[in-house]
């Protein structure tokens, strides 16, 4: 039986394909469109997906939406109402596409499938499908479920259980009051993009001192020992009008919104750190409080506030929960992977099969490319690139340039599923050199030289340089941990002397590249059946500099989705001061490359140079 799941016309439009039960291909459109978070109909991830199980829409049985466009669209209209005559704009704004496009998705889906899905369709609910996402993948035969974002159809949170082939949410947060619209409004005062800087936002906070948390406590938010929130809508314009926050919200926190790419200040940095510190409580109180009820000893998560992967480290060391599972594509693309899952097990009751592994496949269920593909290309374009039939020789040279200085474009077998980079479209580098993150920064990404990059970690050597347990799993990068004492080094400078972006400037510890100014860094863990290419990869650097971390960052510029295929990689790499391409089996080297025009260079920088 095949089921197609599909999340679209909000933000991350995405495909899943199920096949009998087996998650076989999912994709963002983003990564076809490059178009980031490219919100219009998958079609080019639906087409991948059918191509990957070999199927047409002929042959699907099911087609299935991740969430009720009538609830949304009931919620819309309550809102509307209730705050009119004001937000008339927005309503104005809002209101043609719904009527045009949105009320009418199985007339829109099987226009986008040329009318050949002879199949039904099917809607869940949005917080249904996160549930879905995060039980039903998870290596659980039972577990607490907390889903938690900005908004769905109504609900902003929910939790409840997951036991066997059911799911079964039993509570929920009702908009406008959201622990992910609170984040979000921060993310846009301090001057990020909604619905996709909210991960800079994180990245920030350790600049800066929870200066305002008390204030956002006492003033924005009435935070309850169970985790629910009621926000004061007096400070917020998102009900009513497009943005986030208002002027009554300027005036508590001294001044209007930075402006996009404007210089960030002390204000900014401690505005960061505040909101993190209340969306931690927030979250640590609430899985507390789905622990007391539930009993269960495993948690697992999904929705967009479940990427935040510092608060995610706190809820496995500090709550009850001795496991927690993390869908790797917690955000709205994970919905068509729930929605899909959730038709398979919940609607059509067939069960499910634990071993006590996850069957996300390590979450690398895009395209993949063969060696002869990406030759014909390289040909095509007139690149120069050298073929090694030996992995062994492969990954020996791969491992001494890394361990040269020199940045990599990795480009292995599937591409991931998900907003993180997981050793497929990675850029890779030495952890240990102290320059490595500005360059990446500056030369390679084009973003914010604050920005910290994550290590990759051999697993069974994670305990070793982190504070976690031995073998700590963490493959999917959303698990923030702290460097270990003896891997640290102590600055020169007088504790608290350095304030703000000053704080970059010291060597913390002895893999400096990924040690964030807390000394902090969000883990990937790599082991030989997930991404055994990466695991022989980081093995023989090991073997050559005794350290078995490296930096692992995605594979693209600022503004720019991750790279998907052999020309988006190659196009990179020209525009980028990107020292070395790893294609499959081929190694291609920059200063061997003569083809680039400066012209096409420049046009590829500014297209993505800002967000």
């Amino acid at each position: 039986m095949n089921i197609l799941g599909i999340s679209a016309f909000y933000h991350d439009s995405a495909a899943a394909l199920v096949q009998d039960g087996r998650i076989v291909a999912a994709a963002q459109e983003e990564r076809f469109t490059r178009v980031k978070h490219d919100s219009r109909f998958p079609s080019h991830a639906v087409g991948y997906c059918l191509e990957a199980a070999g199927l047409t829409p002929a042959n699907l049985d099911y087609i299935v939406f991740y969430e009720k466009p009538l609830l949304k669209f009931e919620r819309l209209l309550e809102t509307y109402l209730a705050y009119a005559p004001r937000g008339f704009r927005q309503f104005l704004a809002g209101m043609p596409v719904w009527l045009r496009q949105k009320l009418h998705l199985p007339r829109e889906m099987d226009k986008a499938l040329q009318r050949r899905h002879k199949g039904r369709y099917i809607f869940t609910e949005h917080h249904e499908s996160h549930a879905a996402s995060a039980f039903f993948p998870s290596p659980f035969a039972e577990a607490a479920i907390l889903t938690m974002d900005g908004v769905g159809e109504w609900a902003t949170a929910s939790f409840g259980i997951g036991r066997g082939n059911k799911v079964q949410l039993s509570h929920e947060l009702r908009f406008p009051h959201s622990l992910g619209l609170l984040y979000s409004a921060f993310t846009y005062f301090t001057g990020f993009k909604v619905n996709s800087g909210e991960y800079k936002l994180m990245g920030l906070a350790p600049y800066g001192e929870p200066q305002y948390r008390d204030l956002i406590l006492e003033k924005l938010v009435d935070l309850k020992p169970d985790g629910s929130l009621r926000l004061n809508m007096e400070y917020f314009g998102y009900c009513h009008t497009l943005v986030m926050t208002n002027r009554r919200f300027e005036r508590l926190f001294g001044g209007p919104p930075r402006r996009p790419e404007a210089p960030l200040t002390q204000r900014e940095m401690d505005l960061a750190a505040s909101i993190q510190a209340v969306t931690e409580e927030a979250m640590l109180r609430a899985t507390r409080h789905v622990h007391r009820r539930t009993g269960m000893k495993n948690l697992a998560l999904a929705g967009g506030v479940a990427l935040n992967c510092v608060a995610n480290g706190r809820l496995l060391r500090e709550t009850p929960f001795e496991n927690i599972w993390i869908q790797p594509a917690a955000g709205d693309a994970g919905g068509a992977l729930g929605a899909a899952l959730f038709v398979w097990h919940q609607l059509l009751d067939h069960e499910r099969q634990v071993d006590g592994h996850d069957t996300q496949q390590a979450s690398l269920l895009g395209p993949a490319y063969a060696d002869e593909q990406i030759r014909g290309f390289l040909d095509a374009a007139g690149a120069r690139y050298h073929t090694h039939s030996d992995e062994t020789a492969l990954l020996a040279k791969v491992a001494e340039l890394i361990e040269g200085g020199k940045v990599i474009g990795w480009f292995q077998g599937r591409m991931e599923f998900g907003p993180r980079a997981l050793g497929s479209r990675s850029i890779l580098g030495d952890a240990r050199n102290r320059d490595m993150q500005s360059v990446m920064n500056l030369k390679i990404k084009f973003r914010e030289s604050f920005r910290p990059f994550a290590p990759c970690v051999l697993r069974e050597n994670v305990a070793e340089y982190f504070e976690t347990r031995p073998h700590q799993d963490s493959p999917y990068m959303l698990l923030v941990a702290a460097v270990r004492d003896d891997k640290r080094i102590d600055s020169q400078a007088e504790p608290g002397a350095l304030k703000g972006l000053d704080k970059l400037k010291t060597r913390r510890s002895v893999i400096p590249a990924v040690t964030h100014v807390d000394y902090s860094a969000r883990i990937q863990t790599v082991d030989a059946q997930r991404h055994p290419r990466l695991y022989k990869l980081m093995t023989a650097f090991r073997q050559r500099t005794g350290c078995p971390v490296i930096i692992n960052t995605s594979f693209n510029i600022r503004g720019e989705p991750i790279v998907c295929s052999p020309q988006d990689a190659y196009r990179c790499f020209l525009a980028t001061d990107m020292d070395v391409l790893v294609l499959e089996s081929q190694i291609l080297y920059k200063q061997e490359q003569s083809q680039a025009k400066p012209h096409e260079i420049d046009e590829y920088k500014a297209r993505f140079e800002l967000d």
